[in-house]
């Protein structure tokens, strides 16, 4: 039988107290090379662990537009089309500056690349690469990410 207490604090004052999470958009930057599908990976800024492209929505644009935007000023694709369906999306908890976290939503598009440019606004803060889909899972930290990166 399980503890009353751990049943009342699981299933009702728990998800209360929890601060809703919030949404942003990821781009699956991807090609077709020489060794089959390639993903492009991204470093983040602070840790410099390995991520994809993502960022919070932005007005005026729709989800895939912002992904793609965000495709640009991070990873530097400056050719490439999202569909308008999300693939998939991840959890993650984002850390901000003060030492505090919170729940992320990510809409993971595909994003199909059709150039790289050398320059772009986030080329100093950021290392980028290309590997399989399934080296990518190996790289980056999100379980949920992970297995969208292993089907895909």
């Amino acid at each position: 039988m399980q503890n009353p207490l751990k049943l009342v604090w699981g299933e009702f004052l728990s998800p209360l107290l929890r601060r809703p999470g919030r949404l942003q958009v990821a781009a699956l930057c991807y090609r077709n090379g020489k060794r089959g599908r390639e993903v492009l990976v991204i470093t983040s800024r602070d840790t410099g662990r390995w991520i994809i492209p993502k960022g919070w929505p932005m007005r005026g644009k729709e989800s895939n537009e912002a992904a793609l935007q965000e495709a640009w000023e991070e990873a530097g694709v400056r050719t490439g089309r999202a569909p308008t369906k999300a693939l998939g999306h991840f959890h993650y908890d984002k850390r901000e500056s003060g030492g505090w976290s919170q729940p992320v939503k990510a809409l993971v598009y595909p994003v199909e690349v059709k150039e790289l440019a050398d320059k772009f606004p986030e080329v100093t803060e950021r290392k980028r690469k290309w590997v399989s889909p399934d080296e990518a899972a190996n790289l980056v930290a999100e379980p949920e990410l992970k297995k969208l990166l292993q089907e895909f």
